[in-house]
């Protein structure tokens, strides 16, 4: 039997997959019967020696005890762990008749571990770690240090470990899977207000900078995660990787493999380690010896290193090619520079070229360039970008998949620049991180993947997801394995329990900031940085957008603040940093603006003390101002002093709010006002509710508020037995309640016996004053159940339930959960494939129809589409949609953008891409919208048929008009 699992084995290491035996041996590491020894050959690489130490220091966290370390001992007595390469004499002798087979031989950055009896003890046992290499080696150590409980985060988020008074694995014979993406690694960006000055203040001291005690650390997290590639720091505050003898060292120490941004070729840092005065201007076209020389130096300097050379050239920093005038002349001398360096490549590292790994990233103006039709040798590894806000600009088509320098991404989870920063809180969305790279994985980005990760913290979280997915993509076929890694993830660190409950406090705060980012909430830009404005929420309409996205954040509060009162005091610094300071920061940045907003409205209709709402904007943002102290000075006992900022580059959106708002004055007589819910923004008819539609369970809601300065009362009257309010009367003080939100709703079985009336009124007696409150009730006969509606106006459909879908052989619409205002949302698959030719699109293409009623006759109606702002999958596509309304013809939409356009500013700033079809909608009843897929990559997610043509449309997500009777 095992000989038959064991050809079953090597079957699967053929394709790339971890394999073990079905019988676990235990090992003891530390018990009163054995305390293990640690081995490592001294012909080995340093990092046989560095991860068997760290090894020996996780036990003793673990344990207490600290194992010996020993170089190539013999004559070891009792139980040994034996790190080093596979092939090694000392890994040999110790494993034994192990043999690994010759295939998972010649994967990458792959391990074995096995069980076998002690050479010279027949009491002890040896755990190997073999690697394939250097870092396969490294793997499987840290395999270990997960096995027997300590986290990646231990020491960078401050994962506590659980003591153990005997510390024992069970362990197969396993063979690990090769990575299936080759290049993995983090770009460290903006450190300017974190990791620069956290390093300066609490790791180099004698440097003030980022320096390779940092990078020590830094490069022992990769390893940790199965990473193994680096973009050093590059900004002005911080000297050059190479300026420090220490960081390309710890690189070699280490085995990581250094690269360099989209804006420093040849491993240059052009920010720090240009001189103008000295080298003349960074102009290839005018200075090529100097330039030439300038990396030429830098690659006899590194030749040790392993490192991926970036290829190309743009401006000294984060900008175009300086000296050319046009795009045609900056594409040929970008021909010419790609090929002087691969001379310059070549004649110093002593390799045939297509050896030698470069990459060439299209970031910004080089993917117009590279369209251009650059000749870019096969050889040289694409690199794909987002458009820094998480939309990949382009992937490859047919032919870029063969390159035999593969492709890859450079991916953005922090950025600083236009339309607007987002340095401060880590708010990506863990499903849209995965739609985008499954879908450049998908398409063949299987070369190198970089994250723009900033300062780290606080993206531990999506820096772990970022590697398992580049590591083992297979294991996220959808939403619902990264939603399952994101429990497993915290489970581990809080329990089970707690970890479900922080997972669904985590996927509430992305989806949040989904719609929008806390940084994007004073709706003011950057280059040139524009001051803070009103937001797009209305305190008004759709039930009060501003008050649901307050409550919607004070749960998410509430149910954190909840949980860490039930954490152990070992947890709570790791909480505080995984959850509590960004929900917490998230939260009272959207209440600074949005008190605001309150206090500005409410000013306006004359309510007496509008000043309390900005006192409360004040208040968030000393809460933020004294959460940020606390991460700096107290968490882990100053541990992270100056990690965390909460204004990186001082912009408007951090500040205190300066508004000068004062108590009214009012002085009518009435000191009562009163304020219902509107459908229409300056809706004439004041005192009528927007309309109630039968069996639905919406609510809508009238503020009762005092005029001036004193006490009064409230109730209603005249109140049909069907109208249900929460609360029928009460009193108004300025001391404490000088304002209530009433909510009202209709019983619709007591309506029913009541003849179904479609108008009726109650009146709100409120001070010296009676107010007349208009209630008008729709209902809609003989329409199938969950059809989509016309309420007040508009008909709201979500992508994801449709009416029909007629899939095709070779297309479909897929539905991505977690992802979208609407939480699901609706993608064109495969995404490999040809856009479908518009001319047969009715006979080839997948179809989403969506059957509504209305009871408005208009010659003015929209059907108004909402997409995620996706970008064409290569240059081959758009992003199309075939729209047919009613039986008319179907019309072609795109949703693409231009480069940096004011659309596409919006798009990314609220993380939605909006297309416009103007229909005639001149008869009642019952109609239908039908979407074609065209492009592949499409991500639908809510669409509006809007019949007022006036009415304002809301911001956040509104409930959908399906019929519920």
């Amino acid at each position: 039997m095992k000989s038959h699992f064991l050809l079953f084995c090597l079957i699967i290491i053929q394709q790339s997959f971890a394999c073990s035996l079905q019988h676990k041996q235990k090992f003891d590491i530390y018990t009163d019967a054995h305390k293990v020894s640690i081995v490592y050959s001294a012909e080995g690489p340093a990092l046989d020696s560095i991860t068997a130490n760290l090894l020996a220091q996780d036990i003793k966290q673990v344990t207490g005890f600290l194992p010996p370390v020993l170089v190539g001992a013999k004559n070891i007595k009792g139980n040994v762990i034996v790190v080093g390469g596979l092939n090694s004499s000392l890994v040999r002798y110790f494993s034994g008749h192990v043999k690994a087979p010759k295939e998972f031989q010649l994967q990458k950055e792959s391990y074995q571990l096995s069980v076998t009896p002690n050479p010279f003890d027949k009491k002890g046992r040896v755990l190997v770690i073999a690697g394939t290499d250097a870092r396969g080696t490294a793997f499987g150590v840290f395999s270990i240090s997960k096995t027997i409980g300590v986290s990646p985060w231990a020491w960078w988020a401050d994962v506590p470990i659980k003591k153990q008074k005997n510390l024992s694995i069970d362990q197969d014979l396993f063979f690990s899977k090769s990575p299936a993406v080759e290049y993995r690694g983090i770009f460290l960006n903006d450190e300017d207000w974190g990791l620069q000055p956290w390093a300066a203040n609490k790791l180099e001291p004698e440097t003030k900078d980022i320096g390779p005690k940092a990078y020590a650390k830094i490069f022992e997290l990769l390893l940790r995660l199965r990473a193994n590639t680096i973009w050093p720091a590059m900004h002005p505050s911080t000297h050059a990787f190479f300026h420090y003898p220490g960081n390309p060292e710890m690189a070699k120490k280490y085995n990581i493999v250094v690269g360099s941004s989209h804006a420093e070729p040849m491993l240059r840092n052009n920010v720090d380690e240009w001189d103008n005065k000295e080298n003349g201007e960074f102009n290839y076209k005018t200075n090529a010896k100097n330039v030439a020389a300038y990396w030429e130096n830098r690659i006899k300097e590194s030749k040790d290193l392993e490192a991926i050379y970036t290829m190309g050239m743009r401006g000294i920093h984060d900008s175009g090619m300086e000296g050319v005038e046009s795009k045609e002349e900056a594409a040929h001398i970008l021909e010419t520079v790609i090929a002087d360096q691969r001379a310059i490549l070549q004649q110093n590292l002593g390799k045939k070229i297509t050896q030698i790994p470069q990459s060439l990233t299209l970031y910004k103006e080089v993917l117009d360039l590279y369209d251009e039709g650059i000749a870019v040798p096969d050889d040289i590894s694409i690199v794909w970008t987002d458009d820094n806000y998480g939309y990949i600009k382009r992937l490859s088509n047919e032919n870029e998949r063969k390159r035999s320098g593969g492709t890859g991404v450079y991916y953005h989870d922090s950025y600083w620049g236009r339309p607007h920063d987002y340095l401060w809180l880590n708010s990506t969305h863990p499903s849209l991180l995965w739609e985008e790279m499954h879908k450049a994985y998908t398409t063949g980005a299987k070369k190198i993947w970089i994250l723009n990760v900033g300062d780290i913290k606080p993206g531990e979280y999506k820096l772990q997801l970022f590697f398992d997915l580049a590591f083992e993509p297979e294991k996220f076929p959808s939403t619902d394995q990264v939603k399952a890694h994101g429990e497993n993830f915290y489970s581990e660190i809080f329990g089970d329990e707690r970890g479900k409950e922080i997972n669904a406090i985590q996927y509430r705060y992305y989806a949040l900031a989904f719609e929008r980012k806390p940084e994007f909430m004073g709706w003011s830009q950057t280059e040139p940085i524009t001051p803070v404005q009103k937001t797009a929420y209305s305190p008004f309409l759709w039930n009060d957008e501003i008050q649901a996205r307050i409550s919607a954040y004070q749960d998410i509060q509430d149910r954190t603040e909840k949980l860490a009162s039930r954490l152990d005091e070992s947890l709570q610094n790791a909480f505080f940093e995984f959850v509590y300071y960004p929900v917490f920061g998230a939260s009272l940045m959207n209440k600074k603006f949005l008190y605001r907003d309150q206090a500005l409205a409410y000013q306006k209709e004359g309510r007496w003390n509008s000043e309390a709402f900005l006192k409360a904007s004040h208040g968030a943002y000393d809460s933020i101002t004294s959460l940020t102290e606390k991460y700096n000075t107290t968490v882990a006992d100053g541990k992270w002093n100056g990690m965390m900022s909460m204004h990186p580059r001082d912009l408007p959106v951090y500040e205190k709010i300066d508004l000068n708002i004062e108590a009214s004055t009012h002085s009518s007589g009435n000191k009562v006002g009163m304020s219902p819910e509107k459908n229409i923004i300056d809706k004439a008819a004041f005192y009528t509710l927007p309309t109630f539609y039968a069996e639905s369970k919406q609510t809508h809601f009238i503020d009762i508020f005092l005029k001036e300065k004193g006490n009064d009362t409230w109730e209603i009257t005249k109140q049909p037995a069907y109208l249900q309010f929460n609360k029928t009367k009460g009193n108004l003080s300025n001391e404490e309640n000088f304002q209530e939100h009433l909510i009202v709703s209709v019983d619709w079985e007591a309506w029913k016996k009541s003849s179904k009336p479609k108008n009726t009124q109650f009146t709100l007696k409120a001070g010296d004053n009676d107010f007349t409150i208009h209630v008008l009730m729709e209902s809609y006969n003989d329409i199938p159940k969950k059809a989509f509606i016309e309420k007040n106006g508009m008909v709201v459909m979500y992508a994801e339930n449709y009416s029909s879908i007629e899939n095709k052989e070779l297309f479909t619409w897929n539905k991505i959960n977690d992802l979208g205002y609407s939480n699901h949302v609706m993608q064109a698959s495969p995404l490999y494939a040809y856009p479908i030719d518009t001319l047969a699109i009715e006979k080839k293409a997948p179809v989403l129809t969506y059957n509504l009623y209305t009871k408005s006759a208009t010659k003015e109606a929209d059907i108004i589409i909402h997409a995620l702002p996706t970008h064409p999958i290569t240059n081959k596509h758009s992003v199309r949609l075939g729209v047919q309304w009613d039986d008319e013809p179907i019309t072609i939409l795109d949703f693409k953008t231009v480069g940096r356009s004011e659309i596409w500013k919006q798009n990314v700033l609220s993380n939605t891409a909006v297309i416009q079809l103007p229909v005639k909608s001149e008869k009642t009843g019952k109609h239908r919208i039908k979407l074609y897929m065209v492009d592949p990559g499409v991500t639908l997610d809510y669409i509006y048929l809007q019949l007022q043509p006036d009415s304002q449309l809301p911001y956040s997500i509104v409930p959908e008009t399906l019929n519920e009777q």
